[in-house]
């Protein structure tokens, strides 16, 4: 139990660094937005100096110039930028992904531990034909899971959508539904459909009230809200994160983005 306890607390430590990288990135966007808006600035400039000189018969060609090769150097921030938040993602997204595939592994055995220590000699005394498939099925259910997640990590966001449906379809009582419909959302969030994002994201708030996914899944409808340009929608959901969830790291996040 120590060592779980242990884990929990590394596992929910960078999870909550994962997820300020997987839905927040503020920093970075800000800093894209104004470099686009200095790139629209001497857009401007270059097209009015061009006019200018075309009209007065002068060429401003060393102005011109200049002005163009500033603008390909902000052009040039501007890709790396973007880059280096794909690159960041990505990492964040392998280590949230194999650091969530853990913890489920953890939860796994120590259920099938206290089942087992809790079983009965009647129990142990029943037929065991009827008994037989369930092993199998779980065994199956983990695979098609793990092989969606998996299309999750390698970034192919519309084959784990697909994997996940499948899976909550053939079983929607499953314990790891929530955790399914979760990533169904994060899978629409990367893809930028944003509404479908946030529709699979209030099944796990909906149908799984209890769940831990919940304050994340909060936390992803906000970024999704963002997304479309709902502003108001989104601080919104940043609050109620922090008023139900405030021991969260999700609350945390969401504290963090209502200050900005």
């Amino acid at each position: 139990m120590r060592r779980i306890a242990l884990f929990l607390t590394l596992f929910f430590g960078c999870v909550s660094l994962c997820s300020a990288s997987l839905f927040s990135d503020d920093e970075a966007h800000q800093k894209i937005a104004a470099l686009q808006q200095k790139v629209q600035g001497l857009e401007e400039r270059i097209a009015q100096t061009e006019n200018a000189a075309h009209a007065q018969g002068v060429e401003s060609l060393s102005q011109i110039e200049a002005l163009k090769s500033d603008l390909a150097g902000l052009r040039g921030q501007i890709e790396v930028l973007s880059h280096d938040i794909d690159t960041t993602q990505k990492r964040q997204r392998d280590l949230y992904v194999d650091l969530d595939t853990r913890l489920r592994k953890l939860e796994s055995a120590g259920a099938a531990a206290t089942e087992a220590a809790s079983q009965s000699e009647a129990a142990k005394a029943a037929s065991t034909d009827a008994a037989t498939p369930a092993p199998a099925a779980a065994a199956d259910d983990t695979q098609a899971y793990d092989a969606a997640l998996a299309l999750f990590k390698s970034g192919n966001y519309q084959g784990a959508i697909n994997g996940f449906l499948g899976f909550v379809n053939a079983g929607p009582n499953n314990p790891l539904a929530a955790s399914a419909y979760y990533w169904i959302g994060n899978s629409y969030y990367n893809l930028r459909d944003y509404k479908n994002a946030i529709a699979s994201q209030q099944k796990v708030v909906n149908q799984y009230p209890g769940n831990s996914k919940v304050p994340d899944a909060l936390l992803n409808i906000a970024s999704s809200q963002q997304g479309l340009g709902e502003m108001a929608a989104a601080k919104k959901t940043l609050q109620s994160i922090v008023a139900k969830y405030p021991l969260s790291n999700a609350a945390g996040l969401a504290k963090k983005r209502l200050a900005k």
